[in-house]
């Protein structure tokens, strides 16, 4: 009996060093990094993405996560460890990579993408690859868009004051937004006041009146805990998808051979569909949370809302004649939208008949 539990004790150490040497036998290692916390879709997808590219590399690529601001603390800093190499992995969202690619803004363009479905088959297509090459141009070939996935939802507006069903509701609410020059331009179009506020201040702001309202998706709405400060209602007219890019030092990408970068990029398809499911069950619950403290939900009609884009519409002018490649880009996205459009159309009339 002794002989043989020494035995199942030698075979498990021996097992045990076996995985260790694995463990510290990769022969690439990524450093990914995502300036937010566990409780993020960022995360959601890091870990997807690490324990996919481990298991199918057979332990040939390491994964290493860094959550907050241990390797860089803003867009602008992260990126450029992206650039140089020291840094091989990190999650933006528009606003933290417009200072170096000013064209990613597209993606805060409202009312562009009707819903998950139409935004899910754009980003996963040639829109994504017309962006990437044009970062890896702008970037000196030292930047690569591995993909976009998803961070929060959708942003849709919500106030202090009162129910938003119309654009002319919108008429003389102070709209907190970041400072950039896209959203205060939407803002102002729909007759707000834009009025840039720092995140960490906005509860205080809306208890003081300094904003009346935001445009936010609900999970960020219901984890700063905004309806304690007064914010009642929320309108869900989805005006931008909350997209995240994923870039990667394609220095280091393009070092690996073809069968391991081939696992990074199939790891990077499986962390985008996390990014898309993750905000909808996170949602549920948010939204739940939400109305039962007494919030006030409208989903506006499709008139409705078709007059929001109308009112939005200015938008696209400015953006097409004021950042660099804009008119480039907005092409890209909108003829990939039609296409989504249209093929998924097709599928629908043939799933009703």
């Amino acid at each position: 009996m002794l002989k043989k539990a020494l035995k199942t004790a030698a075979l498990a150490a021996m097992m045990a060093g076996t995985a260790l040497t694995a463990a510290t036998a990769a022969d690439y290692k990524i450093r990914a990094t995502a300036n937010s916390n566990e409780n993020d879709e960022d995360y959601d997808g890091l870990v997807v993405f690490k324990n996919y590219v481990e298991a199918a590399s057979n332990g040939a690529i390491e994964v290493e996560l860094f959550i907050g601001t241990q390797l860089c603390s803003n867009g602008a800093e992260c990126l450029q460890g992206v650039a140089d190499g020291s840094i091989d992995v990190f999650v933006s969202t528009s606003s933290g990579a417009a200072g170096l690619f000013p064209y990613v803004q597209v993606m805060d363009l409202p009312y562009l993408m009707s819903d998950d479905r139409i935004a899910e088959s754009v980003l996963s297509g040639e829109f994504t690859r017309t962006m990437r090459d044009m970062a890896l141009e702008d970037s000196g070939d030292t930047i690569r868009l591995m993909t976009i996935g998803n961070t929060g939802g959708w942003r849709n507006f919500a106030n202090t004051k009162r129910r938003i069903a119309e654009p002319s509701d919108m008429e003389g609410l102070k709209i907190r937004t970041v400072v950039a020059d896209l959203p205060q331009e939407l803002v102002k179009a729909l007759g707000a006041s834009p009025t840039p506020i720092p995140w960490p201040e906005l509860f205080t702001s809306f208890q003081t009146g300094v904003v009346e309202g935001s445009k936010n998706g609900i999970t960020d709405i219901m984890g700063m805990k905004f309806p304690d400060a007064g914010l009642k209602y929320v309108t869900l007219d989805g005006h931008a998808y909350m997209g995240a890019m994923w870039w990667m030092s394609n220095q280091n990408f393009m070092a690996m051979p073809e069968d391991m970068r081939r696992v990074v990029v199939d790891g990077f398809y499986a962390l985008q569909q996390a990014t898309f499911a993750s905000p909808k069950r996170k949602s549920i619950a948010a939204y739940e949370e939400f109305v039962a403290g007494g919030g006030d939900l409208y989903v506006p009609t499709p008139a409705q809302k078709a007059a929001f884009k109308e009112a939005a519409t200015p938008v696209y002018d400015w953006f097409k004649s004021n950042v660099s490649r804009g008119d480039e880009i907005f092409t890209a996205l909108t003829e990939a939208v039609a296409e989504a459009e249209a093929e998924i159309g097709a599928d629908l009339a043939k799933d009703l008949n």
